[in-house]
């Protein structure tokens, strides 16, 4: 008896969903199909658009994270590095000049680096900073606003936002409480007879950690692309742009955009080029510097290498400094 009513528990179970399943979409209306159907195309469309313009930077800053696991020595980092908080948070936030990466990239580059004996203050600081000092989104900017104001606020606004935040971290001395630990490097040896001692070698492994490390990002890329993609669907971006009005509006507007939208920053200048005329210079500046910081497929990344309350942290000090920032500047620039 027992036996009987457990084989056919499932089967009661399956039955019971599907006429809950029937139900429900008995009592759908057919216009929500008719939306769907609408919008499923716009969805496909721009969830493709985010996720092949972060990709190529992705791979970028993972296989820049394998050359740095197998070439950079750590000893040599603590030496180069400085002892002082501010000077090291502002060295950390110009090391983006050296790396080409968006805020994709950055991120699991930048776990290396601490692994390898970057300091928290640098570390955070080259986190934030890095997307914007990218010499490609340097020339991009220019190349949209011109060699003038908005490209130059933009860069320092940026620098002196990285920087104070990494100034804040380093309250913290221990880099476990703020990064997750990652798995340590299994070095391969040629023919079993001793360890690396080719370039060519060690030009491999470099390559195989940073297919690892793309791997277990991507999956997080992709998540975050459906999840700003279906943001970008099924919220109207014109009532965003209906409310936008007024000094901390216009900001605040802005600083919503640029974390649905989701913009990789080696484009996102041009993309704000079309609100001139609509917002002002501080809520597009507001825009340009908070996008690369923080948008929805960074904080889903995140989310997977730092501690929660460091998320917390990156999430919010660049918001409300943004905010901050774009507010002044409404209200006393010309």
């Amino acid at each position: 008896m027992d036996t009987t009513q457990r084989i056919r528990r499932p089967y009661v179970i399956v039955i019971a969903l599907a006429a809950l399943a029937i139900l429900m979409f008995s009592l759908v209306p057919l216009s929500i199909f008719s939306f769907l159907s609408q919008r499923l195309p716009v969805f496909a469309t721009v969830f493709l658009g985010i996720f092949i313009e972060a990709v190529p930077y992705l791979l970028l800053g993972t296989l820049a994270s394998g050359f740095v696991e197998v070439f950079l020595d750590r000893q040599w980092m603590m030496r180069v590095m400085p002892r002082g908080n501010v000077s090291s948070a502002m060295m950390g936030a110009l090391l983006g000049l050296a790396f080409p990466v968006c805020e994709c990239g950055v991120i699991p580059l930048t776990r290396r680096l601490f692994q390898k004996g970057l300091p928290i203050s640098a570390g955070v600081a080259f986190l934030l900073a890095a997307p914007v000092f990218n010499p490609i989104v340097i020339f991009s900017t220019a190349a949209a606003f011109g060699w003038g104001a908005m490209l130059f606020w933009r860069l320092g606004l940026t620098l002196v936002i990285a920087t104070f935040i990494g100034i804040i971290f380093s309250v913290e001395k221990d880099a476990i409480n703020v990064i997750k630990p990652i798995l340590p490097v299994i070095h391969i040896h040629k023919h079993s007879h001793g360890p690396i001692v080719t370039f060519k070698d060690k030009a491999a492994q470099a390559f195989v950690i940073g297919a690892d490390e793309f791997f277990e990002m991507g999956r997080y890329l992709v998540i975050g692309a459906m999840l700003a993609a279906a943001m970008q669907t099924f919220i109207g971006q014109g009532t965003l742009l209906t409310i936008g009005k007024g000094p901390v509006f216009s900001v605040l507007v802005m600083l919503t955009l640029a974390f649905i939208l989701s913009i990789c920053s080696t484009v996102d200048a041009f993309v704000a080029l079309g609100f001139v005329g609509t917002f002002s210079f501080g809520s597009i500046l507001s825009f340009l510097t908070f996008g690369p910081m923080v948008d929805i497929k960074s904080l889903l990344m995140y989310r997977q290498v730092f501690q929660k309350r460091a998320v917390v942290y990156l999430a919010l000090l660049p918001l409300l400094m943004s905010l901050l920032a774009g507010v002044v500047s409404n209200y006393f620039s010309p």
